[in-house]
């Protein structure tokens, strides 16, 4: 069977190939009812543009750069997304595309500005940012938008921005999915100790928003519960976070479950054995090693999950269909809201 071609399109709809090539690559200056009647027939036709055709006619090496936070041994969340963008990189290759990875101290939002100073200079084609700080964020994509350079969010799913689109999990609803585990968890005589680990806990989001939706399933089903806030910012320091965790229990004896809304829960549970012999229903959030293991253990009732490998693969697809054919992603792609538990980790 003969593939169809852009002269096929062409002779259909009545025009020339370069007014159907301008159609498929957004160029513009061609009227409305044209242009819907040759996407109409690129649709039935099924067609198909040839990717390393379309790269090599751009006449230049793409580059994209990713703005991820760097993983350690003590918190291995992000080396799921990196990976995702380096296993990408080898279909994208093909059509001259490199990546480019720039990271981060997500904990330090003057990082982020250098980090992405360093990207900047590099000039890519496109940019990939885990926007996890908001108020920083405002001020890189500034940038991008006066040097005319498109990018998306993964992870975080900021308002107000002029993003390609967002891959990642809907984080209202990922906390409020916690809510309602945790209420499973005790049925009434609901006392939690939500733990923050950030300072400026309203500069981040994802964060936010989860705790938003954790309260909010309370407020919507009309629950009750008690809730303690904790500032713990230093997690490196084990004596200490034991001393406030410690400290915090003792002061609140009717606390039966500890939400935390990053993927921080197995540094927190791995410090509560030791201070009580309390049965408490941990809730928490990805499935890094550590967060597994202490699942495995019965330390963590539950874990929600995001597949964050798959957010990092299908930012550089994505990122490369557009810089290459013009195509518009969807303005939101949704990971999965994932429940973990002791008995199904081994099939996830």
């Amino acid at each position: 069977m003969r593939m169809i071609t852009i002269n096929d399109i062409a002779k259909e709809a009545g025009v020339s190939a370069g007014t159907v090539d301008r159609v498929l690559h957004n160029r513009g200056g061609v009227s409305k009812k044209t242009a819907e009647k040759i996407n109409a027939i690129i649709k039935k036709r099924n067609f198909k543009t040839n990717k390393i055709a379309s790269s090599l006619a751009l006449n230049k090496k793409l580059k994209i750069a990713t703005l991820i936070p760097r993983h350690d041994e003590e918190n291995t969340f992000w080396k799921a997304p990196l990976l995702g963008t380096q296993n990408a990189q080898e279909n994208v290759e093909k059509f001259g595309i490199t990546i480019n990875n720039f990271s981060f101290d997500q904990f330090d939002a003057t990082s982020y500005i250098d980090a992405f100073d360093a990207l900047i200079a590099s000039n890519p084609d496109g940019v990939i940012i885990a926007p996890i700080f908001t108020k920083e964020t405002t001020q890189i994509t500034k940038t991008l938008e006066n040097k005319n350079i498109p990018y998306l969010f993964i992870n975080v799913d900021l308002e107000g921005f002029n993003n390609l689109s967002f891959i990642g999990q809907d984080a209202f609803k990922g906390g409020f999915l916690a809510g309602k585990l945790m209420h499973l968890c005790f049925k009434e005589n609901c006392s939690v100790l939500i733990i923050h680990t950030r300072l400026n806990a309203e500069n981040h989001y994802a964060i936010s928003e989860r705790i938003h939706g954790f309260n909010d399933y309370f407020i919507n089903n009309r629950i009750s519960i008690n809730s303690t806030i904790a500032n713990i910012i230093d997690l490196k320091n084990t004596k200490q976070l034991k001393e406030k965790l410690n400290k915090i229990l003792s002061d609140n004896p009717s606390i039966n479950g500890i939400y935390v809304p990053s993927s921080r829960i197995s540094t927190i549970a791995n410090c509560i054995p030791s201070i009580t012999s309390k049965k408490l229903a941990l809730i928490g959030f990805d499935s890094t090693d550590q967060n597994i293991e202490c699942l495995t253990e019965d330390k963590v009732s539950f874990l929600i999950s995001q597949k964050p490998f798959d957010q990092g693969y299908k930012s550089v697809i994505i990122m490369s269909d557009y810089l290459i054919e013009k195509k518009v992603p969807e303005q939101k792609i949704y990971s999965p809201i994932e429940i973990l538990t002791k008995e199904n980790i081994n099939f996830n």
